[in-house]
């Protein structure tokens, strides 16, 4: 129940492997990148209670000594205090430019791990181990690392691609209910920016995902690196076709910023919010049929998701206050706000040419019914 996706992308190319049982693999994975038998590891607290122990024994295998640091849980560990705590553990660890760091976490862990990796000693290399579903179909794969700043998600950052990415699907046992869907709403992006055979498939096998059927969850991962690789490998810097992966993310981010980061609204749970947004937005803008956000809506209901800004908890800003929060957001060229809209579930494209007050509009209908 092993799969491989390779990411072609000349001598920053690496492989994606995916399946149960990789942790206790791990040594044989990594022993091949290593100069001499030592990583470091950065992972955050609730990781390193479940699984630090078997990643220890999968690199003693192959006699591979590990040195750890456990981090905070949560999103507000992605910023400069942490970061730079991380960054001085590194040197203190004597790590040197031909070692290898360990990502092992979730989407904060991987984006704060590789952008420590990207700057120490002006580059070292960093394997991503990703824990949660979020960061196994999307944030490990890519090479995009970061940070956030009190002036919004993901400003701080550079691209560096790992030179390996285990995918342990064994792993996504250990999540919560809630942290599972929030990262199935990552995978359903995929079906809806550019394959909707995948997102027919994801109807049929959503449920057996959530309630662990371990070969489809397997397929799940496989599907969704394997169109995030193709884009990557197109577009790595994101000048172009890359935008499409930020399906949803323009609402996504606003929503995230306007509940702090917070326990509130979790990123994948955003993405969901925003997808259904996006296909409402290109409903009214006569992109796609009405058709196609309503079966957007009733997928991610089905699954028990968050689907309105009605199912985020507590107040939000007002429809003006959201828009001038997408305005901060990294997709803003030439100070108009870049869309990721769709002409039908499985063809998206990128467009800075939406009216405002469409936007606006659109969110003060949305806030309405809260």
């Amino acid at each position: 129940m092993r799969e491989k996706v390779h990411v072609a992308l000349g001598d920053r190319a690496y492989d994606i492997e995916i399946g149960p049982g990789l942790l206790g693999q791990a040594g044989a994975h990594i022993a091949p990148l290593l100069a001499r038998k030592r990583v470091a590891v950065i992972t955050d607290e609730n990781v390193a209670a479940l699984h630090l122990e078997t990643l220890r024994t999968g690199l003693a295998t192959h006699g591979i000594e590990m040195t750890a640091l456990a981090l905070p849980a949560g999103e507000a560990t992605k910023g400069w205090p942490e970061f730079s705590r991380t960054v001085d553990w590194l040197l203190e660890q004597k790590i040197e430019r031909r070692d290898v760091v360990v990502a092992f976490g979730g989407g904060v862990i991987g984006d704060l791990a590789g952008f420590a990796a990207s700057v120490l000693r002006r580059g070292v290399r960093f394997v991503q181990i990703p824990t949660s579903l979020l960061a196994q179909v999307d944030s490990s794969v890519g090479g995009k690392t970061g940070i956030n700043s009190h002036h919004g998600k993901n400003l701080i950052g550079a691209f560096h691609q790992p030179s390996l990415v285990l995918a342990d699907t064994e792993v996504l046992g250990t999540l919560t209910a809630r942290d599972f869907l929030a990262g199935y709403g990552e995978v359903v992006k995929y079906g809806l920016l550019g394959d909707a055979a995948f997102f027919e498939w994801l109807e049929m096998q959503g449920p057996a995902l959530a309630s662990g059927d371990m070969a489809a969850r397997v397929q799940a991962v496989k599907r969704s690196v394997e169109m995030k690789a193709r884009i990557v490998e197109r577009d790595e810097t994101e000048q172009g076709e890359r935008a499409l992966l930020n399906l949803g993310h323009t609402f996504c981010h606003a929503l995230e910023s306007a509940t702090g980061y917070s326990s509130r609204l979790l990123h994948g749970e955003g993405v969901a919010i925003g997808c259904a947004l996006a296909f409402e937005l290109s409903a009214r803008l006569g992109l796609c049929s009405q058709e196609s956000p309503s079966r957007v809506r009733a997928h991610l209901r089905a699954m028990g998701m968050k689907t309105d800004l009605s199912d985020i908890p507590g107040d939000l800003p007002d429809a003006r206050g959201l828009l001038d929060l997408m305005a901060q957001d990294k997709k803003v060229v030439d100070g108009k706000l870049r869309f990721i809209l769709a002409r039908d579930i499985g063809d998206a494209f990128v467009t800075s040419d939406v009216p405002g007050g469409m936007v606006e509009a659109l969110l003060k209908d949305a806030l309405r019914d809260r």
